[in-house]
């Protein structure tokens, strides 16, 4: 590796502080507004909203002091690769505060909580899953593909799928996807594509952990848990082929999970 000049060090710890003052602020301002949710439950919800969007700017910092790391000094910061992940799992937690963390429920379980941000237009729902669904990819990336965070991010990524799909008001998404005239029409056609997208990657994630990493049933159950989400998904669209196509994988998925859960019962004994 080339020997790092002191001038490098000196323009890193320069550009370093920079966004220090800026993370210092938003850690203070967090606590702060955690504070205030305490003291007055009023508009939780929202707060909440914003705390997660802001974790997001969080999140960012944190990768360009990694950046800087790499582009300045030649070496990774891992320190400030770690605050990025523990961010985005807060970004997550507030966003599950909000919307629940609820895999395959039907909506009217978690609908009162829903109705709690009804003033959030749908543009500004998709607009945040999307800031949340690229913070999770650029840092996946900024780890590599040897990391040993690989199997810890199907969690990360499968509980964004979860709040991706409960932000949605699913009964107004289920009118405003179909009808051409809404004016979040096309914001709610493109959430729920991605919502579906979504839910397949984290079955097929979970089911690709349990096969290569952990043999745990219960990561298998989550792949089936987010398969039946997603046939939920399709049956309130109204496509009946899909909906009957995700069923039959996940009973397939079902007896082959009990199968494996027998076999490693038998081995036991």
């Amino acid at each position: 590796m080339a020997r790092v000049t002191e001038e490098a060090r000196q323009t890193y710890a320069e550009q370093v502080a920079v966004y220090q003052q800026q993370l210092d602020a938003l850690l203070i301002r967090e606590k702060n507004m955690l504070m205030v949710i305490q003291k007055d439950p009023t508009g939780a919800a929202y707060k909440r909203l914003m705390l997660a969007d802001e974790m997001l700017y969080l999140t960012t910092l944190y990768l360009s002091k990694h950046s800087l790391s790499v582009s300045l000094l030649g070496v990774k910061n891992e320190d400030a690769l770690n605050d990025a992940r523990k961010t985005l799992y807060k970004a997550v937690i507030y966003l599950e505060e909000v919307v629940t963390n609820f895999i395959d429920v039907p909506f009217s379980d978690y609908e009162d909580k829903i109705d709690e941000i009804k003033n959030v237009p749908e543009s500004k729902r998709y607009y945040l899953i999307r800031k949340l669904g690229l913070a999770i990819r650029l840092v996946i990336d900024a780890y590599g593909d040897n990391t040993k965070w690989r199997w810890t991010f199907v969690e990360l990524e499968a509980r964004f799928a979860t709040v991706a799909k409960n932000i949605l008001d699913l009964k107004s998404a289920s009118k405003n996807g179909l009808d051409p005239r809404s004016p979040e029409y096309d914001d709610t056609v493109y959430h729920l594509r991605l919502v579906k997208r979504l839910l397949q990657q984290a079955s097929d994630r979970y089911r690709e952990k349990y096969e290569l990493s952990t043999g745990r049933i219960d990561d298998f159950r989550l792949g089936i848990n987010y398969l039946l989400a997603l046939r939920r998904i399709h049956i309130i669209l109204g496509e009946r082929d899909e909906a009957e196509d995700a069923k039959k994988k996940a009973e397939i998925w079902r007896e082959k999970m009990e199968q494996d859960h027998r076999k490693s019962e038998a081995q036991r004994r």
